[in-house]
């Protein structure tokens, strides 16, 4: 946080000092550069803009999108009105506005500037630029269309659905890697395995104040925390999980031996890269536990410090469902918005995620004989976090674990450091070693550890089809993306337009 505090503010000084000069040659004072808010008065003078656009250049988030344009204005008073001119002074303020403060260039007031003359081509390029970038800030620091793309949240959020998320309900984040081709996350659209940015300037993490805090329940945006190494063309499975399920050799090689075939698969795994925090894949869960808590799950039910979580109202579990020899009507599953990926048959019936509501549906169905929820047969699963044997933890029982919270001191040792190797290794930089039953962190030996920012538990309310933060941990802050509020749309994959592909009911909801 001291890195970014000290770089904003080197930002700041530099276009303090550019207007400084700027008010200088356009016959203003230059020392009402220092003094806040006047400043952007005397800046909307210069370039002849009425006064009300002062309510926009304090408005939050907005005013990002009203300096830039205060920008154009003023590289237009000196003559540098091209379309390059304009793309590099809203990338590098800092640099340009200082450059037209101490370079000979006139200030011209804009009663006396040229009217310029503008082809068809300049028009049409302007306005698409104009387009592009409020799109872009729009996305960035207001709104965001997302889609839901796997199950993990069903029945509370489906499959198909077409999602707003707010940015600002949690204070929105500064783009890390800024260099990007505009409405694109990390890959291109159709070359799929190149990246869309460029790491060429990184910014430091800072997030804006946000309206509210996250709440337990809230349904959350985040990066994909273990999405910070991913193997291209394995990209449905974490890096780390296959690094588990094959070796670490294996994997980087590239080449794997498929046991069924016999035969060695080229180029299986992919490239591995990695990916900075704000280009790692979007993942959508609700939050069960917030930083200071203490999270622990019972034959399937949250506790946190000891007292049961209301559960969601969507949440369901997986069922085994066995018939009588008879197969069950592919209707009936489509009918109840169950996914046919979802359904997983076998020789006497299915495995099937299902809602409370729906179960009796299903017991009362003349070919059903008898149904139970799924119950794990392992009691360590080794992809349950943190993924070691002193843990020995499935998807149904699970914990007790303690979520991270910022300027919180912990004991460390040999025995808990599993928990918290990640956080305090990747997610707070820091240079961790063991050795000889000894922890040191940044070459100082040490038996604490004091958090540098919060983190959060996430889970999926289907809880048996949900890799989430049972699987990989906490998720930090500066993961955090924003808070899904608002369903415009939503699509049934399994169904056509004739059978009922919109899903009228589902559509224009706000999100619980």
């Amino acid at each position: 946080m001291d890195l970014v505090i000290f770089t904003l503010f080197l930002l700041v000084i530099s276009c303090i000092a550019g207007l400084w000069g700027i008010f200088k040659k356009a016959g203003q004072k230059p020392w009402y550069a220092l003094i806040p808010v006047f400043n952007l008065y005397i800046w909307t003078k210069i370039v002849k803009k009425p006064i009300w656009w002062m309510i926009f250049l304090l408005t939050p988030y907005i005013n990002i999108f009203m300096i830039m344009l205060l920008l154009i204005e003023t590289i237009k008073a000196f003559k540098k009105d091209s379309i390059g001119n304009q793309v590099i002074v809203i990338l590098f303020p800092y640099i340009y506005l200082p450059y037209l403060a101490f370079s000979k260039l006139e200030y011209i007031h804009p009663d006396k500037q040229e009217k310029i003359k503008k082809s068809t081509a300049r028009e049409w390029t302007e306005a698409i630029i104009f387009a592009v970038v409020a799109a872009t800030v729009i996305r960035t620091f207001f709104i965001e269309a997302y889609t839901i793309p796997t199950s993990s949240m069903e029945k509370s959020m489906l499959v198909g659905d077409f999602l707003f998320v707010s940015k600002g309900s949690y204070g929105s984040r500064i783009p890390m890697t800024p260099l990007a081709v505009p409405f694109t996350h990390h890959s291109l659209p159709v070359l799929k395995n190149i990246k869309s940015y460029l790491e060429w300037i990184s910014l430091p993490y800072y997030r804006f104040p946000g309206y509210t805090s996250i709440k337990q329940n809230d349904i959350v945006v985040f990066n994909y925390p273990d999405g910070d190494t991913v193997a291209l063309n394995q990209q449905n499975s974490s890096y780390y999980k296959l690094v588990r399920d094959y070796g670490r050799e294996t994997v980087w090689l590239n080449d794997f031996h498929d046991p069924r075939t016999g035969r060695f698969i080229k180029e299986y795994f992919g490239k591995i890269v990695a990916r900075p925090v704000d280009k790692r894949e979007n993942y959508i869960k609700r939050c069960v536990g917030l930083p200071g808590d203490t999270l622990q799950i019972i034959d399937r039910q949250i506790y946190i410090n000891e007292k049961e979580l209301e559960n969601p109202d969507g949440m369901q579990f997986q069922y085994i469902v066995k018939t009588t020899g008879a197969p069950i009507n592919q209707r009936i599953f489509l009918n109840n918005n169950i996914l046919l990926s979802d359904m997983h048959p076998f020789y006497g019936g299915y495995i099937v995620p299902l809602h409370k509501k729906i179960v009796p549906i299903f017991k009362n169905l003349p070919n059903v004989d008898t149904m139970y929820i799924f119950t794990s047969e392992e009691k360590w699963e080794k992809d349950m976090y943190p993924h070691s044997p002193k843990y020995p933890w499935n998807r149904d029982n699970y914990g007790p674990i303690y979520i991270p919270k910022e300027g919180f001191t912990i004991n460390i040792d040999t025995n808990n450091i599993e928990l918290y190797k990640r956080v305090i290794d990747i997610y707070e930089n820091n240079d961790l070693r063991i050795e000889n039953g000894k922890i040191f962190i940044n070459d100082k030996e040490t038996d604490t550890y004091r958090f540098k920012q919060n983190y959060y538990w996430l889970m999926g309310d289907n809880r048996h089809n949900s890799a989430d933060s049972r699987c990989w941990g906490y998720v930090p802050h500066d993961h955090i993306v924003g808070k899904a509020s608002f369903v415009w749309l939503s699509l049934d994959s399994d169904k056509s337009l004739i059978d009922g592909k919109i899903r009228w009911k589902k559509m224009l909801r706000t999100i619980k």
